[in-house]
């Protein structure tokens, strides 16, 4: 009888163990930014993400929301370190340190040329919300988000700058890995009648991609 208990107790302890052994595991959740998928490895935090424009498209500072009439810039770029990416839900962060804009043209009258068109007091602090995909981009210490525009003209030439000092917002979009920023508005703070005295910027940056990890892969947001 005790033999028989004796057995009946080991077989019980080695079907408990047996259970444990394959009862799943708790999942990780995943990070709000990953590689490539949902399921693909967090962007490490130090990564630098870098896009240009969107294939076909331009970055553009108008007189209105939706207005053809401005400086239109057919090469845009920037790039950024990951500075946090927590599990999600939850906000990840990057520092934008640089962001560039080349072959400007303008559509304003009395305007001749586009001598440059500069992002001013970077970096940036740009907040990635998952869920939603939300960005906002926000100045540091070193100034608000601006940007200083100068214009060859039929009378010399002129600077327009323009601050946002409550920053700018903009949307991710995991089907092409881009970030979009449209009609976003900016004072102007410093220039001459021909400036707008408030500016609209509009861009669309894809594919965003991690340049650190191998391969390059894509930034997916959670």
């Amino acid at each position: 009888m005790r033999i028989r208990r004796t057995l009946a107790a080991a077989s019980l302890a080695a079907i408990a163990l047996t259970g444990a052994a394959v009862a799943p595991a708790q999942a990780d959740a995943a990070a709000v930014m990953t590689q490539g998928s949902a399921s693909g490895p967090a962007i490490a935090v130090g990564d630098n993400l870098v896009a240009n424009l969107v294939s076909g498209t331009a970055a553009t500072f108008t007189d209105g929301a939706g207005s053809t009439n401005g400086v239109s810039c057919a090469s845009s770029s920037f790039s950024a370190t990951v500075t946090s990416n927590p599990a999600a839900p939850g906000n990840a962060t990057e520092q934008l340190n640089n962001q560039s804009f080349d072959q400007c043209t303008s559509s304003v009258m009395g305007v001749m040329s586009v001598q440059s068109v500069t992002a001013t007091s970077l970096p940036y602090t740009n907040t990635i919300t998952s869920g939603s995909g939300a960005a906002s981009l926000n100045g540091t210490s070193a100034g608000p988000v601006g940007i200083t525009v100068v214009l060859n003209t039929l009378l010399g030439q002129i600077s327009c700058v323009y601050q946002s000092p409550n920053g700018i917002t903009g949307s991710t979009s995991n089907s092409n890995s881009s970030i979009t920023f449209a009609n976003q508005p900016a004072n102007l703070v410093s220039g001459p009648g021909l400036c707008f005295s408030t500016g609209y910027f509009s861009a669309s940056y894809g594919p965003v991609t991690d340049s650190t990890a191998a391969g390059s892969p894509v930034l997916y947001v959670n």
